[in-house]
């Protein structure tokens, strides 16, 4: 399938299940996308807004290169070295004996980065929830990977499912090119240059598109499983 460059105005949208900004733009510009929203239905994404920065990546690099079912079994672990406490707070974590954090299930890898992520929060690098409202996309992620273990793709995560911002494009994550080569037809899997130039028209709810090429995956995924 050849990319489109349709005019945005001759792609009408009234067919569209769901009228929002992001279904209703990413409709506009994108026959191929639009198909995608028809066939997988409204977007739903809900950000947790309510977790701070150091949370949410403290809880990222626990699921690092494992099953959510095991990360989850640590996390709670870990969070039951605290009680009293719904989540541990910096001064907490860097007070804790590093023994029973590795008892909990972490690696000494990982407890090198929950340490670092502490005292990266105290000294202000890593920004408050407050705080971090205030930034752009790129500040967040110049200051976040300067963490030990996190990387842009974290952080990529952190600004879509966190922070709810409209705008992210994670063109390094494999559900997202893999659904790319599935909704466009592709024989081989796109780089993530491909994806990032064809996903400018996509612009300003690029996040939206990477929500509806996850579903694009997540549906061949299951079919595959019922075959």
């Amino acid at each position: 399938m050849q990319e489109s460059g349709a005019n945005p105005q001759s792609l009408p949208v009234r067919s569209m299940p769901t009228s929002t900004p992001e279904t209703g733009h990413l409709a506009r510009v994108d026959p191929v996308m639009r198909r995608l929203i028809r066939e997988v239905g409204p977007f739903t994404l809900k950000p947790k807004l309510k977790r701070s920065p150091f949370e949410s990546l403290a809880r990222a690099i626990a699921y690092q290169q494992l099953h959510d079912k095991a990360a989850e079994s640590i996390l709670k672990r870990f969070i039951a070295l605290f009680p009293g406490r719904r989540f541990p707070t910096p001064n907490d974590l860097l007070a804790m004996n590093m023994r029973a954090i590795r008892r909990a299930g972490f690696s000494r890898p990982k407890i090198a980065a929950l340490r670092d992520l502490a005292a990266k929060t105290l000294d202000g690098t890593v920004p408050t929830a407050r705080a971090i409202q205030r930034c752009d996309d790129d500040t967040i992620i110049e200051k976040l990977i300067e963490v030990r273990g996190v990387g842009r793709w974290t952080v990529e995560m952190l600004l879509i499912f966190q922070l709810g911002r409209k705008d992210v494009l994670p063109v390094n994550d494999f559900g997202v090119r893999n659904g790319f080569r599935i909704a466009y037809g592709r024989r081989t899997m796109p780089t993530p240059k491909a994806v990032l130039r064809y996903g400018k028209r996509w612009k300003p709810y690029r996040t939206a598109a990477a929500w509806y090429l996850w579903r694009a995956t997540d549906r061949t995924t299951r079919e595959m499983g019922v075959l």
